[in-house]
């Protein structure tokens, strides 16, 4: 039986990969592994662990690498103390095939970490291009990875471009959008309402009428724009509160810079205009799914919008420069950090309303595909040739 080990460090991680997981502990011929790190298991970043083993999944490792600070040197260096943990954890474990997810710097320390160990690594959702380090962390992913699993037809010919062997990459779709199809095909979008006494009873602030128009906000830090998380928050906030709109206001992520978009949001919250916001650390995925289908307008800079914003067909205002160039949807509008032009997306977005579905990143079924050819692969070959 094969042994697959997944690394997940964080809320986007889990998503990201959740299906497959599901897939592949149900397949008769793999053996699921799973390690827990960095902002997975901290309560600042809304404890995704615990969310992990309600879903009912059984964690072998905990590594515990982040560094207080989120900035660029704790970020590096919490990028060291993975690759620093994780080969302890990989000994122990033995697995046959390490999956890494996406363009972290948990990414690149379980990636760095299988590869000087001759494990071989499978990464889903390379060749895609976005801003950030997050660019250039996903391609040198790929060059590391030996089996690939793109979302789209468009990232799987890039992977192929940078030299990957064509029979090692599979385009399955991604996995988040399994999520996304099995949520909303299980209800008509009515359980948010039904759960909103529940749902508000976390988090912090006011307690939103989701029967009215409300947006979600999800931005998170650019890491090369270090230092400006607190104007570009802001200007998002003061974009929503001119449109009159309630929203929800979710966490930023563990990025280089996080701080930096708390504090706006904590400034915010002590001025008082946050009147009509709720602010979460973190919501289920079926939670935030539900959500999604129902909000006037999904602002910020949250891969999300690109990704599930397309199937579901959520209007989105996406600002700044953190997903340039990611293939997406009529459902979004770029704007730039400027309160103004946010707010005349917005409102333009709700004007429109909900977006035909579009199945840029697949059709729901990219768990299954993972996990059939993870154990039908034949063996591995650890040893890159660039297929140029």
């Amino acid at each position: 039986m094969k042994k697959i080990c997944c690394v997940i460090g964080s809320r986007a991680n889990y998503s990201s990969i959740k299906s497959a997981l599901g897939a592949i502990r149900a397949h008769p011929g793999l053996r699921l592994q799973l390690v827990c790190m960095a902002s997975a298991l901290l309560d600042r970043y809304g404890s995704v662990v615990n969310l992990i083993e309600r879903d009912g999944f059984e964690i072998d490792e905990r590594l515990h690498i982040l560094l207080e600070g989120e900035t660029p040197a704790t970020m590096a260096k919490s990028t060291g103390v993975g690759l620093i943990e994780l080969p302890s954890a990989f000994e122990r474990l033995k697995p046959d095939i390490v999956i890494t997810v996406g363009d972290r710097f948990e990414t690149m320390a379980t990636t760095l970490a299988a590869a000087y160990m001759n494990i071989p690594v499978a990464h889903t959702m390379g060749g895609e291009v976005t801003g950030t380090i997050d660019e250039s962390i996903r391609h040198a992913v790929t060059k590391f990875a030996h089996i690939h699993f793109p979302a789209s037809r468009d990232a799987a010919q890039r992977i192929e471009r940078l030299g990957e062997r064509p029979e090692m990459i599979f385009r399955v779709g991604c996995p988040r959008i399994d999520l996304v199809a099995e949520i909303l095909g299980a209800d008509d979008g009515t359980a948010t309402l039904d759960a909103a006494d529940q749902l508000f009873a976390t988090g912090v602030g006011a307690r939103l009428d989701l029967s009215r128009p409300f947006a979600i906000v999800s931005q998170h830090p650019v890491t090369t724009e270090y230092g400006e998380g607190e104007a570009q928050i802001t200007a998002t906030l003061e974009a929503v509160r001119r449109n009159g709109l309630q929203a929800i206001v979710l966490w930023p992520n563990a990025d280089a810079g996080s701080e930096d978009i708390a504090r706006g949001m904590r400034k915010w919250r002590e001025k008082g205009l946050a009147e009509g916001l709720h602010f979460f650390k973190n919501l289920p995925i079926a939670t935030y799914v539900r959500l999604m289908a129902r909000t006037a307008c999904l602002v910020g800079n949250s891969s999300s919008g690109i990704r599930e914003g397309a199937y579901i067909g959520t209007p989105v205002v996406n600002v700044g420069s953190r997903q340039d160039s990611r293939e997406r949807g009529r459902n979004v509008l770029d704007v730039d950090h400027n309160a103004g032009a946010i707010g005349d997306a917005i409102a333009a977005q709700m004007a429109h309303g909900r977006y035909p579905m579009e199945d840029i990143y697949g059709d729901g079924h990219a768990g299954a595909r993972i996990a059939e050819i993870l154990a039908t692969i034949g063996p591995v070959r650890v040893q890159k040739t660039i297929t140029y």
